[in-house]
């Protein structure tokens, strides 16, 4: 690894530095794992002893790794990844639910979206120009490998929008005072539009939308000048709800049981709680009652 490696990693952390080279960083053993099963080209990979082998793969001492890393807590692997490129055209969207994001800012919102998209099967999802990069470290990282599966296209929102209403396909924005969206009948192909985190869907695309609905029903809407409020920080509902109602049970994505995390247990007011409960429980057995007192009167008795 050489002075190079090192600036070419630090240079994809931004997106200039990932439009001029065509490539972006991805670390983590699960996820590069992945990347080299997928359909993604991966140039090289710098990694741990023992971690992986191939003509990509160059060793590296931790201290190294740290170097290279751009997480907080360096990861054993960091692999350096040819973007895809790939063109949508508004009759590709026919037959299927789509994602639509006006202006949404932060990686991690971005990165929680893909992988809700993921989860349920959707896979295309529509930015405008000004929203997050997704192939951001932050972004990728947060996808947790759903990037590898959904396609995330970059164009003039408000343009495509308006040649899908023109081909037939409701056009669906999420607005404060909407219409309520558990309530609204979903079609199972169309196009769900989000908006930015503070501003909402922007006045351009809002003049595309067919269909208003909101994921907050019952809300009081005095006092909203901008109709286009987006209803974040519950945005995401919104990708879960219209995903469930708008797919047929027969296609929706269901997660296996090795995916699913054991309950965790969480016994507040520290040992002393614990052990009350575990005598509740009868896994420990009861303490005589007056312990303590007759503990007291045992030390007085051998005191004198």
């Amino acid at each position: 690894m050489t002075k190079a490696d090192i600036q070419l990693v630090r240079a994809l952390a931004d997106k200039r530095g990932r439009t001029e080279h065509g490539l972006f960083v991805a670390e983590g053993e699960k996820l590069i794992g992945e990347l080299r099963t997928s359909h993604l080209s991966v140039r090289r990979i710098f990694s741990l002893e023992g971690v992986f082998n191939g003509p990509e793969v160059e060793t590296v001492a931790p201290r190294d790794m740290e170097r290279l890393s751009l997480l907080k807590t360096p990861s054993n692997s960091l692999a350096l990844v040819e973007i895809p490129r790939c063109d949508l055209k508004p009759e590709r969207l026919r037959g299927r639910l789509t994602l639509a994001l006006d202006d949404v800012q932060n990686p991690g919102n971005l990165g929680t979206i893909i992988r809700l998209a993921d989860w349920f099967g959707i896979t295309d999802i529509v930015c405008s120009e000004a929203s997050a990069d997704c192939f951001n470290p932050k972004v990728v990282q947060a996808t947790m490998g759903a990037i590898l599966r959904v396609r995330v296209h970059y164009t003039d929102l408000a343009a495509l929008l308006s040649k899908a209403a023109a081909l037939g396909l409701p056009v669906c924005g999420t607005f404060l005072e909407g219409a309520n969206i558990y309530e609204t009948e979903l079609k199972p192909a169309g196009i769900v539009v989000m908006g930015n985190e503070g501003r909402g869907i922007t006045d351009a695309v809002a003049g595309t939308v067919t269909q208003n609905s909101s994921s907050r029903p019952g809300r009081p809407t005095a006092g909203v000048r901008n109709r286009s409020t987006s209803p974040w920080p519950r945005a995401s509902s919104v990708v879960n709800f219209a995903a469930r109602r708008a797919q047929k049970p027969e296609n929706k994505v269901r997660r296996t049981k090795t995916h699913q995390a054991p309950p965790e247990i969480h016994f507040p007011g520290g040992v002393r709680c614990v052990l009350n409960r575990l005598r509740f429980f009868r896994l420990l057995p009861s303490r005589p009652r007056n312990h303590g007192a007759r503990l007291s009167r045992a030390k007085a008795r051998d005191a004198t």
